[in-house]
């Protein structure tokens, strides 16, 4: 394998590392309201926006990383194929190029989904406390419509990019 080659392996292998820490970062657990004095309450609450802040600012740190070292990786990569200067070259580099685009837009679409299914969840909840209260005093429904509900998730086998709606 040439050094060129080596180089677009390892920043591959550098934001494959950096995704999963993101996703590593995405799923720690948050501090749960214990207790029902005030103060304990204030304490969970504040330690809680701590932790989203802290965990939003390096979210934030690992996007930017991966997105420069993409944009490295296209570099080596349009270097490489700037090598053999051919029609074949020059189609599969643009077919490479729509690849990563896709790559950053499901990754987009998944990391939303995920934080869409977590809101329809808590909802969810909600509704579940608070639906025969309201029924009792209102005579209706809190919410309706949660039989089935479906978020987008992209997935890939390395060849072919498959949408799918996953039920929350």
């Amino acid at each position: 394998m040439s050094s060129l080659q080596s180089e677009i392996q390892e920043i591959r292998e550098c934001i494959q590392a950096l995704q999963s820490e993101r996703a590593a970062l995405q799923q720690s657990p948050t501090p749960q309201i214990s207790g029902d004095r005030p103060s304990d309450i204030v304490r969970a609450c504040r330690d809680r926006a701590r932790l989203t802040l802290e965990q939003s600012a390096e979210l934030k740190g690992i996007d930017d990383a991966i997105a420069a070292l993409e944009a490295e990786l296209l570099e080596r990569q349009a270097s490489q194929l700037a090598l053999g200067d051919s029609r074949e070259n020059q189609r599969r580099a643009e077919i490479e190029r729509g690849k990563l685009a896709a790559q950053q837009h499901a990754e987009r679409i998944n990391e939303i989904a995920a934080e869409l299914a977590t809101e329809v969840r808590a909802l969810r909840d909600i509704a579940d406390r608070l639906s025969p209260l309201y029924w009792d005093i209102e005579g209706r429904p809190f919410i309706t419509g949660f039989k089935r509900v479906t978020v987008p998730q992209v997935r890939s086998d390395r060849r072919v990019w498959t949408v799918v709606n996953r039920v929350v």
